[in-house]
């Protein structure tokens, strides 16, 4: 089967009018809850484009999200791949394909996965058919935030509001909350990223952020460094982009894109929930964001 035979297969599927998993419960599951949160935010996003809850319902968005929660270390992400596969409608319904995506969560550990894996059988192939964000049709971000529940909506205004008087893209600033926290101003990551732009203690001080969990202060800090570095890198998105996930050093070393496949799959969801398109990441493109 060819990869756009695939994908037409999945995106005609995905409008399908059988319920998905995620439909069938108003809740996320445990596993979601205890992510770190970039990648808590993909499963909520994905959970929201499988649900039909501030996206059109969308089973390939939710596959190409989960899809890459799981590259970015998520067992969660990669189970609920395959329970798409399985017990998605009949029109989508592979189980060599959900018992790809079940054997790789069942490697890493999860137990449920394990158990589907039991009734599918073992895959014929580890070859794991991800698509993209933009094979999926995209992100719609304005809609997006429109059904956010309503503490993180006031989040998401708060960022409108500021985003102008820092001279940061609103779009850009809305996509760079959503990518890091998901609008969640207690977030917290392993390395000790806080709150809703999820600064590090150093940027925090740097930006005069005394409390990075009060939402205004986070937001401001965040919006600052967006500034910062759209002079420093004199308005070049991609690597401003970069720079806010990897640092401006590690940007400055490699002279773009680190190597690091965090920050590669950062800056294309960046760019694509902002609605600038992966265009710009093409030589001769200009990367210029309107904001700055």
């Amino acid at each position: 089967m060819s990869r756009w035979f695939f994908i037409l297969v999945l995106i005609l599927a995905g409008f399908a009018l059988v319920p998905p998993v995620a439909a069938e419960s108003k809740r996320f599951p445990p596993a979601v809850e205890a992510e770190m949160p970039r990648l808590r935010a993909l499963l909520e996003q994905a959970w929201a484009a499988e649900a039909g809850r501030g996206q059109f319902r969308s089973l390939p968005l939710a596959a190409a999200l989960y899809c890459e929660a799981g590259r970015l270390g998520s067992i969660e992400g990669y189970y609920r791949v395959g329970l798409i596969y399985f017990s998605g409608n009949a029109f989508l319904r592979n189980p060599e394909i959900a018992a790809r995506f079940f054997s790789a969560a069942s490697l890493l550990g999860h137990r449920d996965a394990g158990k589907l894996l039991e009734i599918t059988g073992p895959p014929s192939s580890m070859a794991l058919p991800c698509i993209t964000i933009e094979e999926a049709g995209g992100f719609d971000l304005d809609r997006y935030v429109m059904e956010l529940p309503r503490n993180k909506r006031r989040v998401a205004e708060l960022i409108r509001k500021l985003a102008p008087h820092y001279k940061v893209d609103i779009r850009l600033a809305l996509a760079v909350a959503s990518v890091e926290s998901n609008f969640n101003i207690s977030a917290r990551s392993p390395k000790n990223a806080q709150g809703v732009m999820q600064l590090i203690p150093e940027t925090a001080a740097r930006f005069n952020v005394r409390n990075p969990f009060h939402p205004e202060q986070n937001i401001r800090g965040g919006l600052a460094y967006l500034r910062w570095l759209g002079n420093y890198f004199e308005g070049d998105l991609v690597r401003v982009i970069a720079a806010y996930n990897a640092g401006e050093g590690a940007v400055v070393k490699y002279g773009g894109i680190p190597p690091y496949d965090e920050t590669q799959a950062y800056v294309m969801r960046v760019l694509e929930y902002s609605g600038m398109g992966l265009d710009v990441l093409q030589p001769g493109k200009k990367r210029r964001s309107r904001g700055m």
